[in-house]
């Protein structure tokens, strides 16, 4: 991704290590992509029914990823109440999903897969809301 190098192209001062920063962004994205495939995929299968909360869980999570990626790819006016609100949000819905999709994933690879992105994507945001305390 270009997110490390779109970073450095910042003029302005960022009070975050920038890669710890665009490595969070990173996971951020992915594992929204991985969560709405995992929706996807689980709408596809047999035993949908049984798959709705975790389609819930998979729809939150991705959109709290995505809305967080993109609040910390903005730091002009930057405020970081906000940002630690919104990465607690997205650790929560990260551990949430992981969980619902670990539940399933015996059963179907997928879940297998977005499990592992949200739990990737729950550290990355506990490293970087534990940099910005």
């Amino acid at each position: 991704m270009k997110t490390t190098e779109m970073m450095a192209t910042y003029p302005a001062e960022i009070n975050l290590d920038r890669r710890l920063l665009a490595g969070a962004v990173e996971a951020l994205v992915e594992c929204a992509q991985a969560c709405t495939a995992c929706a996807d995929a689980c709408l596809s299968e047999e035993m949908v029914a049984d798959l709705r909360k975790c389609i819930r869980s998979n729809l939150d999570c991705a959109d709290i990823c995505d809305t967080t990626a993109r609040v910390l790819s903005r730091h002009t006016g930057y405020d970081a109440n906000v940002s630690r609100a919104q990465l607690e949000a997205c650790i929560q819905a990260c551990r949430s999903c992981g969980d619902q999709c670990e539940s399933h994933a015996a059963m179907h690879e997928h879940c297998r897969v977005c499990a592992e992105a949200c739990r990737a994507c729950e550290r990355a945001c506990a490293d970087l809301l534990a940099a910005m305390s």
